[in-house]
């Protein structure tokens, strides 16, 4: 963890921006005749090295504004701003490469590729992004080392637990040293006990590596387990004290 963590954090203490930037997004939906408005305006800087929850009723719309931040979808108005640079209105070749470059993605269902071990999981993204079979194989065994899967590398998802599984899923997203991780309810399909486990070693990482982390979650005690907690609330983010959560 100590080697992996030295090696990303001069990138990291370079940093002089904001990671991520969400300015006054507003994105409506149209069923029929009826428009429906789930963000109105909804604004948050996320900074490096700090864990944010995203929380909300089923349905307030935390999974669009996580697709609008990782330029998945293009808000009605508002800016998307990553590390100093407004996305908004960048072409989808552009987008596509902030996105390899600059995030990591984790989901609730883990989203491995079946035929491939847990090693090569996480060494496909960085040979998209251009590097080497090799460079890319140590990076990938020192990550998910880091995350207690050093005797797991060869196995294939089917083999792995799901704790295990998320895991390797947590490796992958940090593969490109992101600036950013987005996280939907990346615990929500694990026991609790599990969850626990993953949680922890999704946090050890952010804190020892400086990205930034914005995760959407209905677990409240992993929420106040964050540095923040943004409430997504009739479009609008607001930031509530983490005592207040229950």
């Amino acid at each position: 963890m100590n080697a992996f963590a030295e090696e990303l954090r001069p990138v990291r203490e370079a940093a002089t921006h904001t990671a991520l930037r969400l300015d006054r997004l507003v994105r409506t939906y149209r069923q029929g005749s009826r428009v429906i408005e789930v963000l109105a305006g909804a604004s948050a800087d996320i900074h490096p090295g700090e864990a944010v929850a995203l929380v909300g009723p089923s349905g307030a719309g935390k999974s669009t504004l996580l697709h609008i931040a990782g330029l998945l979808e293009t808000p009605d108005s508002g800016h998307v701003v990553v590390g100093g640079r407004d996305c908004t209105g960048m072409g989808d070749h552009e987008r596509t490469r902030v996105r390899r470059l600059e995030m990591g993605f984790i989901y609730q269902f883990h989203q491995l590729l079946p035929e491939f071990s847990a090693l090569e999981n996480v060494m496909i993204p960085q040979m998209i992004a251009g590097h080497g079979r090799r460079q890319a194989a140590v990076h990938a065994d020192q990550l998910l080392g880091a995350l207690g899967l050093a005797e797991r590398v060869h196995h294939r998802p089917a083999e792995l637990s799901g704790g295990e599984q998320q895991r390797t899923a947590i490796a992958r997203a940090l593969a490109n040293h992101p600036r950013l991780i987005l996280a939907d309810e990346p615990t929500g399909n694990l026991d609790p006990h599990t969850a626990d486990h993953v949680f922890e070693a999704l946090i050890h990482l952010i804190r020892h590596t400086g990205v930034a982390a914005l995760i959407a979650t209905h677990n409240l005690d992993l929420a106040r387990r964050m540095d923040r907690v943004l409430r997504l609330d009739d479009g609008i983010l607001i930031e509530v004290p983490r005592s207040a959560i229950h």
